[in-house]
């Protein structure tokens, strides 16, 4: 299984209405670089079975480069799933899916 596969495989492990970061994900498959994390992101082909929206930076901040329409569809996604922004952010203590507790 390349690393690609593995970090779209752990997207699909953030359930519904949580996010993770890049640094959790990188940090979870100990990967050197969460930008890998990013990279794989962008080669995602199916966002119903693997909902990258559910990843943002490590202070809640979305992606201006989210693969399937940008910042205002990321933030829409995550709204419809009920997590709540702070000051235009995620709020990541309230909503953050901890990889390290699976």
């Amino acid at each position: 299984m390349t690393i690609f596969s593995q970090i779209l495989n752990v997207v699909s492990l953030i359930p519904k209405g949580k996010i993770t970061t890049y640094g959790e994900i990188s940090r979870f498959l100990n990967l050197n670089n969460p930008r890998i994390v990013g990279f794989a992101l962008h080669t995602n082909t199916d966002p119903v079975k693997y909902r990258c929206h559910r990843v943002v930076k490590k202070d809640g901040v979305l992606a201006s480069g989210y693969v399937f329409g940008g910042e205002k569809v990321q933030k829409r996604k995550l709204e419809q799933e009920g997590i709540k922004f702070k000051s235009g952010k995620v709020d990541i203590e309230k909503y953050l899916f901890k990889l390290s507790d699976k």
